[in-house]
């Protein structure tokens, strides 16, 4: 069997360090923990992927002479 993840804890009034193995809850909440980042990364870089698009059609548009879209142009005039 695969050993349990631990954490080191400190005390801080003597200096001394332990490695303490983590409980089922705390390895659950360090998964929940994983999952929720991981869909608020995806959900950033949708959103930074969203913008960067809208950007590039504004610059686009603009060097065709096109009319921008409101969205389009709070993009640029930032």
């Amino acid at each position: 069997m695969a050993d349990r993840p631990t954490k080191l804890v400190v005390d801080c009034s003597t200096g001394i360090t332990s490695e303490v193995e983590l409980t089922d809850e705390e390895i659950a909440q360090r998964k929940a923990d994983s999952l929720a980042f991981a869909e608020a990364e995806a959900a950033r870089k949708a959103e930074e992927d969203r913008i960067a698009a809208l950007k590039e059609s504004a610059r686009a548009k603009l060097a065709s002479g096109d009319s921008l879209t409101e969205e389009e142009a709070a993009v640029i005039v930032v």
